[in-house]
Order: structure tokens, then sequence, then C-alpha cells
């Protein structure tokens, strides 16, 4: 096989419909004679069952689900505190300094998880911390403050 022998699967040509009969798509471009799927904007949402009661309004709704008003948190790994310098006061402030969060989104405040190794004594301010988290940042000789 050489260079100029080679092609590519991830350039191919859009299928260009309507352009004659002769093209084996022209006329009524592969949407079949009249309907509500060959009419221009035509088709069904989706969901629509053709006018059966649709599956998602048959099935019971019951119960309560939380995920609409629980904390939203920004997770932050322990292994993630490891990139400031050592003897720094960690708060959502320095954490996008750093580049580890994006400061406008602070959402219900910071949640430091226990993922990874600290080796730095850090003062760390946060909402929440996981057991594991405040083990590591105490065993590192550092302080977790919730704020």
């Amino acid at each position: 096989m050489k260079l100029n022998e080679m092609t590519s699967s991830g350039n191919k040509t859009a299928f260009r419909k309507g352009r004659g009969v002769a093209t084996g798509n022209g006329k009524t471009s592969g949407r079949g004679h009249k309907g509500q799927k060959a009419r221009s904007g035509g088709g069904v949402r989706p969901g629509f069952e053709g006018g059966q009661m649709p599956l998602y309004r048959r099935l019971p709704k019951r119960g309560f689900n939380n995920k609409r008003f629980a904390p939203a948190y920004i997770e932050v790994n322990v292994s993630d505190l490891e990139k400031l310098e050592n003897g720094a006061e960690v708060t959502a402030q320095s954490l996008a300094e750093a580049g580890i969060i994006t400061l406008p989104k602070v959402n219900d405040g910071i949640k430091i998880l226990g993922n990874g190794d600290l080796t730095k004594k850090l003062d760390v301010k946060a909402k929440k911390f996981t057991q594991s988290a405040k083990e590591k940042i105490e065993k590192a000789g550092g302080t977790a403050q919730e704020v």
C-alpha cells in the first residue's frame, strides 16, 4: 500500500437528495408518496404512539425524587489539592486560581473527597469533607475546617 492509494472513511460526501430521477433519490427524495412523514416538517414527536395513550402516560408516577432539591456540591479530590503549595490556605478562590475549579459555579459549596494521597500541609476550608479526606489532610499536618 502506498500513501497515494490510501483512502479515508471519515471524508464521506453528503448524500444529495432531490437531484433528479437518475440519481436514485430524486422526485420524492426517499420519502415515499404522501402521508405525514412525506410532508415538510412532518413526522411525530418522540414518544408519540399514533394517538394511543403513550407509555410514559400509562405508567404510574409514584414516590418522591430528591434530585431536584438535593444540594449540589463541587467535588474536589485530595489528590487535586497536591497541586497547591505547601502551607497554603485552600478556599474556593485559591482552587479557582490553581485551575482546579471554575469560580462562577460554586453551587452549594465544595466537598473534599478522599481519593488520592496528600503530602503537603494545607489549611482546607470547605463546606463538607468525607471522613477519609479529613483523615488524610490531618495526617499530612494540615487542618480541615468546615465553613
